[in-house]
């Protein structure tokens, strides 16, 4: 069963409709106990960093998802923000991450941009994997997924990264260490390649 921590924050009832569609049992966790019961979890996040970290840290859940991800070893799923509070920090706020991946999150610099791109950077873009996971596993090239987000996320190790996106020069678009993982696109509003991903999730 997987358990999407619902924090308050990020697309939890569509991502249960996806695995409600796909006859895998998933729930909207809302306490400790729930996420207990779950053999995979889903980090959704939308907005703002530091939001994000205080609404985590605010909904009692925290302690029991930071042990069930680095003591048990639970495969954990980071949307969006969801991975972006993985890093040890981000250029957005002030609050220290969860540091599960060593990374940091910069804002892209738009200085170095063309005439044609802004922030945030928003809609379809090309996503190429790096190396193979099984994040990936079924989806051919060239595979498309929704973003929306001004920040990105910069692994200090290049194992780490597992996909790239090409937004005024390349970024990882996904990255994981282990049985962490999580993607900056949204896999709720990224249609086919989306549902098969989040299916991929389901049999890590």
């Amino acid at each position: 069963m997987i358990a999407i921590v619902n924090y308050g924050l990020g697309n939890v009832q569509a991502i249960a409709n996806i695995y409600k569609r796909l006859n895998i049992s998933a729930i909207s966790a809302t306490t400790a106990d729930e996420l207990r019961s779950a053999d995979r979890l889903i980090l959704p996040g939308v907005g703002s960093f530091d939001w994000a970290m205080t609404r985590l840290d605010e909904s009692g859940m925290r302690d029991t998802l930071e042990d069930l991800v680095l003591n048990r070893g639970k495969p954990v799923l980071g949307i969006c923000v969801g991975l972006q509070m993985m890093a040890r920090s981000s250029e957005e706020g002030a609050l220290p991450g969860l540091g599960w991946i060593d990374a940091e999150v910069r804002r892209f610099d738009e200085a170095k941009f063309t005439q044609q791109t802004h922030l945030p950077h928003m809609g379809w873009n090309e996503v190429v994997p790096t190396r193979p996971h099984p994040l990936f596993q079924k989806l051919e090239s060239p595979m498309w997924f929704y973003f929306l987000h001004s920040y990105y996320f910069v692994p200090k190790q290049p194992d780490d990264v597992l996909a790239q996106t090409d937004y005024n020069g390349l970024f990882a678009c996904s990255a994981g260490h282990g049985r962490i993982c999580g993607v900056q696109f949204h896999p709720e509003k990224s249609h086919g390649w989306g549902v098969q991903l989040l299916a991929n999730f389901a049999e890590l």
